[in-house]
């Protein structure tokens, strides 16, 4: 399993949104950046990913869970870019701010961190782990 990071703003997709789509989940589509579009290739059945709320918020809310793995994005007219099917697994009982993520020093090497504007980017299990536990659900 490898786990993930993907930003939405929650004025266009929220995880409130995100649960009420159920067991079937929802497409992650409008990708158009081509190394997040390369993460979402990557992703396989079952891995899981942050839920995070871009732009208006700025924080890890919760988690989803790949359901399908990448076909062509109907979004996308030229047919190039991809989208996942993803499910809402559990939000966070603590959303974990950017700035939570900044004063950690053990996740400094994240792409969130490095690469800010990159919306699907992967999470080393070590930081996931990390976060998990910033979220304070940790079991």
């Amino acid at each position: 399993m490898q786990y993930w990071l993907m930003k939405s703003e929650p004025d266009v997709w929220s995880i409130d949104q995100q649960k009420k789509a159920g067991a079937k989940g929802a497409p992650w589509d409008g990708v158009r950046n081509y190394q997040a579009a390369k993460n979402l290739r990557n992703m396989r059945k079952g891995d899981l990913c942050f839920f995070y709320h871009s732009n208006i918020g700025k924080e890890i809310v919760g988690i989803v869970e790949v359901i399908k793995e990448a076909f062509i994005d109907k979004t996308d007219k030229d047919g190039r870019f991809v989208a996942v099917q993803v499910k809402f697994k559990e939000k966070l009982k603590k959303s974990v701010t950017l700035i939570e993520v900044k004063k950690t020093k053990t996740l400094h090497h994240l792409s969130l961190i490095k690469q800010s504007r990159l919306s699907v980017m992967p999470i080393d299990s070590k930081s996931w782990k990390i976060l998990y536990k910033m979220g304070n659900i940790y079991k």
